[in-house]
């Protein structure tokens, strides 16, 4: 199993917003698209692939299981409605978005659905959202070790999660980060900027560089070609031991995301 470094993210984003970003992202070379039930632009990002003519087969799409879903007999219907507006037969990765603790689903009744899924061939891994370590824990009893692709959580040099990436790591679950720019707080921050200036490289870039160098896959959006062009260039740019440090020193726990009856206890 494995998961591509980078792709696009269409959180929040919705018509022709998202028609537009998938396309400009498809056109300069992006082929991971990440979105979810719950964005509702599955059928607008669908639109989007089949008009930018790219086959099938180059790209990489994830979507995400909303919670209103997770039941036994609604898991797998829900995601043939996904795949038809995404106009596919199948995802490369399908996702629990949140644990949702208490919602009235068991997690095993769930992963077992998400499981199933993979089995009936209409997605090829995967994984989970925003689970703490003792719900993943839970998540790869039930279907076993290996077997989740990854976890997607919110990461950024404000909150930099280390608990739970080091025993994702150690699990051998690869982790997906997402909000990496914390909703463009990072952008302002001025010792980023001063590791941007030395490497003649934007603070996203460096943002994303430094999610990359830890080892997780990243996911930024945006409606601006430039931006999606810009960020590209992350992939390239190499942070030294310095900068790493430096950005380790900014974590502040700061969460963004954390939904009342959705989120878990945070580690």
């Amino acid at each position: 199993m494995s998961i591509p470094s980078f792709g696009l993210g269409t959180f929040r984003l919705t018509g022709q917003a998202v028609i537009d970003s998938v396309k400009s992202a498809l056109e300069l070379g992006y082929r991971v698209i990440d979105t979810a039930q719950i964005y509702q632009n599955e059928a607008d990002v669908g639109q989007a692939i089949a008009e930018s003519g790219v086959p099938r087969s180059e790209l990489f799409i994830t979507t995400k299981i909303w919670v209103e879903n997770y039941a036994a007999d609604k898991l797998v219907p829900s995601l043939r409605d996904s795949l038809k507006k995404l106009r596919t037969d199948y995802v490369d990765l399908l996702l629990i978005h949140w644990p949702a603790p208490g919602n009235g689903v068991e997690l095993a009744e769930y992963m077992q659905a998400l499981a199933e899924a993979r089995k009936l061939g209409l997605t090829r891994q995967i994984g989970v959202s925003n689970f703490n370590i003792e719900l993943t824990r839970q998540a790869i009893a039930v279907v076993g070790k290996g077997e989740i692709a990854t976890n997607q959580i919110e990461l950024s040099p404000y909150l930099q999660n280390t608990k739970l990436t080091a025993f994702l790591k150690e699990q051998g679950i690869t982790v997906t980060s997402y909000m990496t720019l914390a909703y463009g707080k990072v952008l302002k921050d001025p010792v980023l900027a001063e590791i941007a200036n030395k490497h003649k490289a934007t603070v996203a870039q460096v943002a994303l560089a430094w999610a990359l160098q830890l080892g997780y896959a990243v996911i930024p959006s945006s409606t601006k070609r430039e931006n999606l062009a810009s960020n590209l260039l992350a992939r390239d740019l190499r942070l030294d031991d310095e900068d790493m440090a430096r950005i380790a020193k900014l974590e502040r726990n700061g969460r963004e995301v954390s939904p009342e009856g959705l989120a878990p206890i945070w580690d």
